[in-house]
């Protein structure tokens, strides 16, 4: 099992733009091959901060998921309205 956790800070004017964008990857995301979860979090006091949590039966499945075409093309358009760089968070279980 692989967990991923992906800030993405947005400059606040453009989050109405940026919010079909996650609206779509959200439905086109819980649609592939080993999701298992795949949702998007934000934070009250700060405004512009969308964070994606992620849980994926494999890196294979993690991997398939960059290469779909509807990453390929909203994730770059949501990239365009950023107010900042963030590191997404790749995680593997390894204690149960």
């Amino acid at each position: 099992m692989v967990r991923v956790v992906a800030p993405n800070y947005l400059k606040p004017e453009h989050i109405a733009e940026a919010e079909p964008l996650f609206r779509e990857m959200l439905t086109e995301t819980h649609k592939e091959k080993g999701c298992i979860e795949y949702r998007l979090h934000t934070k009250e006091d700060e405004p512009g901060l969308f964070v994606f949590i992620e849980e994926w039966e494999s890196m294979e499945d993690l991997r398939n998921h960059f290469q779909t075409e509807h990453f390929k093309r909203i994730i770059p358009q949501i990239g365009s309205f950023k107010a900042k760089d963030a590191t997404a968070f790749v995680m593997q279980q390894e204690f149960k």
